[in-house]
Formats: structure tokens, sequence, C-alpha cells
């Protein structure tokens, strides 16, 4: 064990003096886990590639349109007013704005007969549904979503703000801003880690929606319906991965904080 330290010291340059053991080691430990969840997630997202381009090449037997399916779906629940729009971003991909009252379907499902398209505009269309019958996991997801995304986004920028006052505004040695500003941008990823549970259960009951819709409507066969079921299963796992991931991330920055802070105390404690 204490090899495996000195290494990770070496290897750090120097940049890990004065840090203790422990923390060195749970850096080490969380750095391996977030390894074996990256390539878990490559695997996943191979996969789910794989099966999502086989489907979406299966006509489905109610021989309609992604468009079509999104548009019928809506309809029938009163949800003229909510546009279905095709998109080409990676970004965003398939899915409902509540914002915008829109159901976005990619540029490969939008015209396709297929079974991909008939998961994804079905699955998509249920959000709006879940949205307009005021369902109380979807009403907190909606109006919690700029935190969701804009959580991430803000730790980098406001840690380099924290840098630069340190270096340029105060001239302080400690690095106090830096952790300051660090401590609350961590606030903002932890919001946003725990509101993608809540994204992740309102996908979950549209997708159960759209199960429902899709069988009672006869839109799909009994075999095409597994297949959906199947992609959405395979979508919940990379999501959940993306999940853990995005904690362990957390995890290994609030380390690195007591990393900064310690090695800090050290520098100063030798001057």
């Amino acid at each position: 064990m204490s090899e495996f330290l000195n290494a990770v010291r070496l290897a750090a340059d120097g940049s890990l003096d004065g840090v203790s053991d422990a923390v060195i080691l749970a850096m080490g430990v969380v750095g391996a886990l977030l390894l074996v969840a990256s390539i878990f997630a490559l695997f996943v997202s191979i996969y789910l590639a794989i099966r999502y381009t086989r489907y979406n090449r299966k006509q489905s037997s109610c021989g309609m349109t992604g468009e079509q399916v999104a548009r019928d779906i809506l309809d029938q629940n009163g949800l003229q007013r909510i546009k279905v729009s095709k998109t080409g971003s990676i970004l965003l991909g398939n899915s409902y704005s509540h914002y915008f009252k829109k159901v976005r379907l990619r540029r490969l499902t939008w015209k396709k007969q297929s079974v991909t398209s008939l998961a994804m505009a079905a699955q998509k269309s249920a959000l709006a549904v879940l949205d307009k019958e005021n369902d109380p996991d979807m009403q907190t997801r909606v109006r919690l979503t700029p935190v969701i995304y804009i959580g991430p986004l803000a730790f980098v920028p406001m840690v380099i703000i924290g840098a630069l006052l340190d270096l340029y505004m105060f001239k302080t040695t400690n690095g106090m801003y830096t952790i300051l500003l660090t401590a609350i941008a961590l606030v903002f990823y932890l919001l946003s880690f725990i509101m993608s549970i809540q994204v992740l259960k309102t996908e979950k009951k549209a997708q159960q929606r759209a199960y429902d819709i899709m069988k009672e409507n006869g839109m799909a066969t009994d075999e095409e319906l597994a297949m959906c079921k199947k992609l959405f299963r395979l979508y919940n796992i990379e999501y959940i991965n993306d999940m853990v991931i995005s904690l362990l991330e957390l995890v290994y920055r609030v380390l690195q904080i007591i990393a900064y802070v310690q090695n800090a105390s050290s520098s100063s404690s030798r001057s």
C-alpha cells in the first residue's frame, strides 16, 4: 500500500506533498471506479446504438412515421397545441420541451416507419401527456430543469473565478476564494445530480405510459412491444450509469479540494 501511495505522490510531481495518505487512497479508488464506469458506459452506448439502428431498420406494423405517431398520440390527448418537429441536434435528440411546447424527433426517426421511431415518438409524446395531467413528478422536473443543466456548467467557471480572485485581486496564498467558490459550485453540482433522479422517474413513467398507449391503440405487435421495452431498458441503464459517473466526479472533485487545502496548509507551515 505504501509503495502505491509513494508512486502516486511521485507521479503527481510534488502537487500532493502534504496530502494525507487517506485522501490519496480515496482519490485512487474513486479514479479507478470512474475508469470502470466510463468503460461500462462506452459498451452500453455501443450496444444501444446497435439496437437503435437495428430496430430503426425494422418496419413497424402500424405503418406510421415517428411524426405521425407523435401527432396521433398528442391529438388523442387534446394536445393539438404541442408541435412535433425534427432535430439534427445530438444535444437535444428525441425530447419533449415543456417551455417550447414541442416534441422533437431525430432526423433518423422523423419520417421513418420503424420500431425505433414508434418507441421514441410514443415515449416523448407520453411526457407531454404527463405534463398535461399535472403529474407531480413531471411538474417537479419542469420547475427544476434549469438547475439540472446549469449546475454542471457552472462548476468550471466558478473555480476559475475563484482562482483569479486569489491570484490577481486579493493576492491571497491560501486559496480562500478558490475553495469558497468551488464549494458553492459543488452544491450546484450536487443539486443537479439529485434532480437527475427526478428526470429518470419521469422518463420511466413516460415509457410505461407509451407502452400502454401502443398496446391499447394496437400500434404495435407483442414482438414490437418487446423491442420497445428493450430500447427503454437500455436508455435507463445508460442514464443510471451516467448518474453514477456524475456522482463519482463530484466525489473526486471534493477530494481534490481537500487535497488542495492540505497541500496549501502544509506549504504555509513550511514557510
